[in-house]
C-alpha cells in the first residue's frame, strides 16, 4: 500500500491536536510497584489498556465469578423470560452451603430481586446456588452455561465450575476476562446495573454491608465485585466514573483486605489522575479529502463511521502522529460507505488507533469528453496539475 501524508488534512489536524494526543495504552513506570498479583485497568468507552500486569496469568476468581451468575439473571430479565418478582426454590443443598451467605431459608422460596441483592451485597454462596439451580436446574449446568456465556463476551481463558466461585480446580479465569465480563455488565444492562452500588442489604432480619471497599469512599466507584480464598488472596472488579471518564479495574492476589481497600483506591487515582479520554472526531464529520482519478468530482470527503475517542496519557503530548494511510488517487466510480483508506494514531509506549476511512459520498465516472481531457492534462502536465 502506497501511504501519503495529506498536507491539507495535517495542517488543520495537528494545530488543533499536537497538545493533546500522547499515549494510550501506556503502562505503569517500570519503578511503580502494586501488591496486585494480576491486574488490569482499562477505559470502558475505548477498551483501552491504560496498564497491565500478568493481566492473562491463569487465577482462581474466588466470588468474582458471581459477577457471571448475576450477568445471567440479568440476561433474562432483560429478555423478558424472568421476572424481579419471580421466586426460586431454595434446596437443601444450597442452604447447606458454606461461606459468604445470604442466609436463606431451606425449602422456603426467594424474590428474583431478593436473590440479586444477596449476592451482589451480601456475596450469598446460598443465593448463587439457588439461582443456578433455579434458571438450569443444577449449578453443575448452570457452570456450563457461565463458561458458553463467557466464550459469547470474549472471555477465552475461562472456565467455570460453579456459580458461587467455591475453589475448584478447574475453575478459573483472568483479570483481563473480568475486566471484559465487567464491561459488558455495564453496557448491557444499565437498567440493572445499580444494584452494585447498594451498600448494604437486610434479609431475614439480617443486615449486611457491601464488600466492595470503593463504594465508601469518594472515589466515583459505583460496583462490582470482591473474591477473596485463601488460595488466591483478595481481589476486586471495580468500575468508577469522574467526570465523562469510567474505568474498570481488576486487582487481584492481594494478602488482606486492608491491602485490597488501599491499593485499588491508589490505582484508581493514579489512573484517573495520568490520563483523560479526548474526542478526536464525530462519526460522519469529515475528517479529510482524498483525490479521485477520473471521477466527476476531483475529490471525495473521507469519515469514520462512529465517534472516535482517544484515551491519553497527559504527561507524553509531544511526539504523537495522526496520518491517513491510502492509495491515491482514488479511482472513480467510488459508492459512499465504501472503505477507501485508514486513520491511524501513534505515539511511543501505545497500541496503534486504526479505523476505516469511508467515502462520505458517490462519485461518478467521467463521460467520454471528460476521460479524454483527463488523459491528454496527463500527457501535458504527468498528471501534476
Amino acid at each position: 500500500m502506497i501511504r501519503h501524508s495529506m498536507k491539507t488534512f495535517f495542517a488543520a489536524l495537528l494545530a488543533g491536536w499536537a497538545a493533546l494526543l500522547a499515549a494510550t495504552g501506556t503502562a505503569l513506570p517500570a519503578e511503580f510497584q502494586t501488591a496486585a498479583k494480576q491486574l488490569i485497568i482499562m477505559d470502558y468507552a475505548t477498551g483501552a489498556e491504560l496498564f497491565a500486569k500478568n493481566a492473562d496469568e491463569i487465577m482462581e476468581p474466588a466470588s468474582m465469578t458471581k459477577l457471571m451468575t448475576v450477568y445471567m439473571m440479568f440476561e433474562r430479565l432483560k429478555n423478558g423470560s424472568l421476572s424481579l418478582t419471580d421466586t426460586f426454590l431454595v434446596s437443601e443443598n444450597a442452604w447447606r452451603k458454606q461461606g459468604s451467605k445470604m442466609f436463606v431459608p431451606v425449602g422456603g422460596r426467594v424474590a428474583i430481586e431478593d436473590l440479586i441483592r444477596g449476592i451482589v451485597v451480601q456475596s450469598g454462596n446460598d443465593a448463587s446456588i439457588v439461582v443456578a439451580e433455579g434458571l438450569a436446574g443444577s449449578e453443575e449446568a448452570f457452570a456450563q452455561q457461565m463458561t458458553e456465556t463467557a466464550r459469547r463476551l470474549g472471555m477465552m481463558n475461562t472456565v467455570f465450575k460453579n456459580a458461587s466461585g467455591w475453589p475448584d480446580p478447574g475453575h478459573h479465569t483472568t483479570a483481563r476476562d473480568l475486566a471484559i465480563l465487567a464491561a459488558a455488565t455495564i453496557r448491557d444492562f444499565p437498567n440493572f446495573y445499580a444494584y452494585y452500588a447498594e451498600e448494604s442489604f437486610i434479609y431475614n432480619k439480617i443486615k449486611q454491608g457491601n464488600r466492595n471497599p470503593l463504594l465508601y469512599k469518594n472515589t466515583g466507584a459505583d460496583g462490582l465485585k470482591t473474591g477473596h480464598t485463601e488460595a488466591a488472596g483478595y481481589g476486586l472488579t471495580a468500575s468508577a466514573q469522574r467526570g465523562d471518564m469510567r474505568l474498570i479495574l481488576v486487582a487481584h492476589g492481594m494478602g488482606s483486605m486492608r491491602e485490597r481497600a488501599a491499593e485499588s483506591n491508589r490505582l484508581l487515582d493514579w489512573a484517573f489522575r495520568e490520563f483523560n479520554s479526548y474526542p478526536l472526531f464525530k462519526g460522519g464529520e469529515k475528517v479529510a479529502d482524498a483525490p479521485v482519478w477520473l471521477g466527476d468530482a476531483e475529490t471525495v470527503p473521507l469519515t469514520l463511521e462512529q465517534d472516535l475517542t482517544a484515551v491519553l496519557k497527559r504527561s507524553g503530548r509531544k511526539d504523537m502522529k495522526v496520518t491517513v494511510a491510502m492509495e491515491e488517487p482514488i479511482a472513480a466510480p467510488i459508492k459512499k460507505g465504501a472503505p477507501v483508506g485508514k486513520l491511524v494514531v501513534t505515539a511511543p509506549d501505545m497500541k496503534p488507533i486504526e479505523r476505516p476511512l469511508l467515502a462520505a459520498a458517490d462519485v461518478g465516472p467521467l463521460g467520454m469528453v471528460g476521460r479524454f481531457k483527463a488523459a491528454i492534462g496527463y500527457l501535458v502536465w504527468g498528471g501534476g496539475k
